[in-house]
């Protein structure tokens, strides 16, 4: 992974795609159905901006997880529901340069006061960004 495009902040990590909007998140897609990894939906934003007559650049979130992942992130902390299941926006800035960006698993470790075993289960999304970015997908 290029590490020196990578940005945190506020515990969000947004990292460059070479790829548009569309196929990146249709990557993460292809990798998560090849994991078995259930999506529970993608929002493309961009197409409800357009149905309410206002413009945005080409914006899709992908929502995703594992409930055998998550279920034990839950058990300890109820309230991190509010950040599952997992989620990567795909957009593209203003110099139309695209970018992934996610919640840091570090973050949602302090943030609900996580065991080092269980931000295992939500620390995979780095790997994820990895194969995306890197992964020819079939």
């Amino acid at each position: 992974m290029d590490t020196n495009n990578v940005t945190a902040n506020n515990g969000i990590i947004s990292q460059p795609s070479p790829y548009s909007v569309t196929e990146t998140i249709d990557r993460l897609a292809a990798i998560l159905q090849a994991k078995g990894i259930t999506i529970f939906a993608r929002i493309d934003q961009q197409a409800e901006a357009e149905k309410v007559g206002l413009s945005l650049r080409p914006t899709q979130l992908l929502l995703f997880g594992n409930p055998q992942a998550g279920t034990p992130l839950m058990l300890a902390e109820p309230t991190i529901a509010l950040d599952l299941p997992l989620k990567i926006l795909a957009w593209e800035a203003a110099d139309s340069k695209v970018w992934l960006s996610y919640n840091d698993p570090h973050y949602l470790k302090q943030r609900f006061s996580l065991s080092d075993e269980l931000v295992k289960n939500i620390a995979v999304i780095a790997s994820l960004i990895e194969q995306i970015l890197r992964k020819p997908v079939a």
